[in-house]
This record gives structure tokens, C-alpha cells and sequence, in this order.
């Protein structure tokens, strides 16, 4: 028999953090932690991790979904918890917590990486805000050795980020320095074609999520004739069954996808995603979402199983000032599982 626990933990940023949605000074995350009857005094832990008024399942009946779990966690493990769709936060903590409890303490999926023979490529993440904050978030990751820098757009003028986007390209060429930009669904879909067109001539490798999603029809034409190769991120977040992950894959036919599995309903919703975006011959990568280093260290661990060659989303579990302890550690643009 199983049984289950949750304890809330608030998490302060080191800075303000800037999104599509405004300034974090701090977030919720639960902590879930699981125990099996026939395996005494072993633990799984997992994370469910949540914005407050941004993630699509939040209410104020979010941390009573919970508990109502954890006096269902027997029926939730026996069915793989495929009954909390609904809830992709809550299954993405309890999956991990299942496959925690299965392997060793901060191990959920065992390999090269977790041995600390091998590390994960990631890009260098550049918040919004003001330009000359975010001129120098971008030198500071190139002289930190990062060659795959991501830039959050869509928050100050289009002009004064493609400035900054001409500073990097003129110092580094696409050779040099990869740059993705996550415009977070900030362009109106009659002007995006235009600013994908100023983009492509700074050789940008991608753009994620140039539209608000729920746009199909904009969206397909956008990718059709896009100068760039389009990603998209917030499209998939609330598309909970495979037929329909299907039909939004060959409607809008995006070049990549952008997988986070606190948003898409935890690592079995992320592999149909990926056996799916195979199938298209569409591209993808896997990104955290501000989780603290216990989500992110099962991101990090799963993503390393997938062996994508191309840079992940991962964060690097410096964000919070109270952030959980972690055996990930950033050397440059790798992350590595220290033993």
C-alpha cells in the first residue's frame, strides 16, 4: 500500500524575475513525497511546481486537489495517475516521486548522466527587462563559455531588442553563438510575419511561440511561410489526450516543440509528444519551468535519457536564494550530476 505526503515551501528569487505575465519576486512549490508499504522507510520525492495565477490549472482549490490525491495515491499509482490530466503539475510530481521511490536517493532515471560520466548541454537564459540588464545577462554568459543563448522578447520596444540582437550578432556569428528568442505569444498574428522577417536577417535559430496560442489557423500559416523556424511552447500546455496532440501537430506543422513536463502533464504526456513530433519530422527539446532543484533535477535526469544532441532549457538551480539542496552542478553550458 502506498502513502503519500505534501509540505508547501515558498521560493524567493535571487532577482525579480521577469515573465510574459510580469515580475516574480517568489513562487509556491509543494514538495510530494512518497512511501510504499512493502519497501519501509523508502522515500520518492516530487515536485509540483506552479505559478500562481499563470499555470492553467491554478485555483484556489489547487492545494486541496492535492491532498484529495494523497488520500487517493493507491488508486493514482495503480492507474499510472492517468486520471490527473487535468492537473499536469500534480502528475508530473507524483510520476516523479513513483520513479524516485523506485531507484535510489536523487535518482529517478538512472544512466551515464546520473553516474556523473556524461553532462547535458543547456542554453544560457536571458530574462526580460530592461535593455541594459539584459545587455549584460548576455555578456555574462558568453565570457561564462555559453554558445546557445535564449532571449526572452516581447516585454520592452521590437526595435530596442533587435538592438540587442545586433550586438550579439555583431560580435558573434551564427557559427559562434546559436540565439533562440521566446516571444511568449507577444506579436498580433497580423503583424508577426513582419518581425519574423527583421529576425531571420539576424540569423536567430528559432522562435518560440510568436502568437497567443489557441491560434491554429494563424499559427499554420505563420510556420508554412515563416523565414525562421517556429517553436511552440504554450500550445501544447492543455492538450491532454493523444488524438488531440495529433490533430494540433499536422494542423499547424511547427518546425520544434517545447516540451516542459511540470505543463504538459509530467514524462509519459512528454514521451507521446515526442514519439508524435518523430513521426512529423518536427524537432523538439525539453525546458524546466522554474522549478526548484528537485523538479528540475528529474527534468534534468529524464531529458538526458531522450539524447537530444541539441542544447536543453534546463535551468541551472540558481535562481532561488533558498533554492533545495541538489547534486546538479553548472560547469559553463554543461550540467553535470555531481556523485
Amino acid at each position: 500500500m502506498y502513502t503519500a505526503t505534501v509540505e508547501k515551501v515558498e521560493l524567493n528569487f535571487k532577482l525579480p524575475a521577469g515573465t510574459s505575465r510580469g515580475i516574480l519576486k517568489s513562487k509556491n512549490s509543494w514538495i510530494v513525497k512518497l512511501s510504499d508499504s512493502n519497501n519501509p522507510g523508502k522515500i520518492g520525492i516530487g515536485e509540483a511546481s506552479i505559478i500562481e495565477n499563470l499555470s492553467p490549472e491554478w485555483s484556489d482549490q489547487y492545494e486541496s486537489k492535492l491532498h484529495e490525491c494523497i488520500e487517493k495515491i493507491d488508486s493514482h499509482v495503480q492507474t499510472k495517475f492517468v486520471h490527473l490530466k487535468s492537473f499536469p503539475s500534480i502528475r508530473f510530481a507524483f510520476e516523479a516521486a513513483y520513479q524516485n521511490l523506485l531507484q535510489s536517493e536523487n535518482v529517478f532515471y538512472p544512466s551515464e548522466f546520473t553516474q556523473g560520466k556524461e553532462s547535458i548541454k543547456i542554453n544560457g537564459l536571458i530574462w526580460m527587462g530592461e535593455k541594459d540588464f539584459m545587455l549584460d545577462q548576455i555578456k555574462t554568459k558568453l565570457d561564462n563559455g555559453f554558445d546557445c543563448i535564449k532571449l526572452k522578447i516581447g516585454a520592452i520596444d521590437f526595435n530596442a531588442e533587435l538592438d540587442l540582437l545586433k550586438f550579439i550578432r555583431s560580435r558573434f556569428s551564427k557559427e559562434t553563438v546559436e540565439i533562440r528568442v521566446d516571444a511568449n505569444g507577444a506579436f498580433k498574428a497580423s503583424e508577426a510575419l513582419d518581425k519574423l522577417n527583421k529576425l531571420a536577417q539576424l540569423d536567430i535559430h528559432s522562435i518560440e511561440q510568436p502568437i497567443q496560442a489557441k491560434q491554429w489557423e494563424s499559427m499554420a500559416e505563420l510556420c508554412k511561410n515563416t523565414p525562421l523556424p517556429i517553436a511552440l511552447d504554450e500550445e501544447l500546455i492543455g492538450i491532454k489526450e493523444i488524438d488531440s496532440k495529433l490533430l494540433m501537430l499536422s494542423s499547424i506543422k511547427p518546425q520544434y516543440i517545447i516540451l516542459k513536463p511540470s505543463l504538459i502533464g509530467g514524462f509519459e504526456s512528454s514521451d507521446e509528444w515526442i514519439d508524435l513530433a518523430n513521426s512529423y519530422n518536427i524537432k523538439w527539446w525539453i525546458t524546466s519551468a522554474l522549478e526548484s532543484n528537485i523538479g528540475l533535477n528529474a527534468i534534468a535526469q529524464y531529458a538526458y535519457t531522450k539524447r537530444n544532441p541539441m542544447p536543453q532549457g534546463l535551468g541551472t538551480g540558481l535562481l532561488f536564494t533558498n533554492n533545495l539542496e541538489s547534486p546538479l552542478q553548472l560547469k559553463g553550458d554543461q550540467l553535470f550530476y555531481n556523485i
